[in-house]
C-alpha cells in the first residue's frame, strides 16, 4: 500500500482523530476547544475556539527553528524565463517591511485588503504581510 493510500485510510477512519493529529503540528496561539462543531449542519466548524497566526507557521517558526537560509519559496516562470529563491529569512523581512508599510498606512486587523497580483513571490509576501 502507498503512502497516500495509508493516510487516507487513517482519515476516513478517524477523520477527527487525524486532523486532531495535523493540528498539533503548528502552532496555535490559542488551542481550539474541539476539532468539529458539527451541531449545525451543512455549517460546519473546524477548531472552533483556536487562534493561530498564519505568517508565524509560514514563515517565523522555519526561522526560529534555525530554517532562515533554506528556501521558503522558488519561483520559476517559464513565460519570463525568471528563476527567484526567496528564503526564510528573505521572506521575513520583506514580509515585516511591508506589515509596517500597511499598519503606517492606517490597515489594521480586520481591514480588508485586496491583493490583485500576478503569482510572483510578492503576491505571497503581501499575504503573508496581512497576516502579520
Amino acid at each position: 500500500m502507498g503512502r497516500f493510500d495509508e493516510v487516507y485510510r487513517a482519515a476516513a477512519a478517524d477523520p477527527e482523530g487525524f486532523w486532531a493529529a495535523a493540528a498539533a503540528e503548528i502552532d496555535w496561539t490559542k488551542t481550539w476547544d474541539r476539532v468539529l462543531d458539527d451541531s449545525d449542519p451543512p455549517y460546519y466548524r473546524w477548531f472552533p475556539g483556536g487562534e493561530l497566526n498564519t505568517c508565524h507557521n509560514a514563515v517565523d517558526r522555519h526561522v526560529e527553528s534555525g530554517r532562515s537560509a533554506q528556501a521558503a519559496i522558488i519561483y520559476d516562470s517559464p513565460v519570463t524565463d525568471t528563476i527567484r529563491t526567496l528564503t526564510y529569512a528573505e521572506l521575513q523581512d520583506q514580509v515585516a517591511r511591508l506589515a509596517g508599510a500597511l499598519a503606517a498606512r492606517g490597515v489594521a486587523k480586520g481591514d480588508r485588503v485586496i491583493v490583485y497580483m500576478p503569482m510572483v513571490p510578492e503576491a505571497a509576501v503581501a499575504m503573508l504581510a496581512c497576516a502579520r
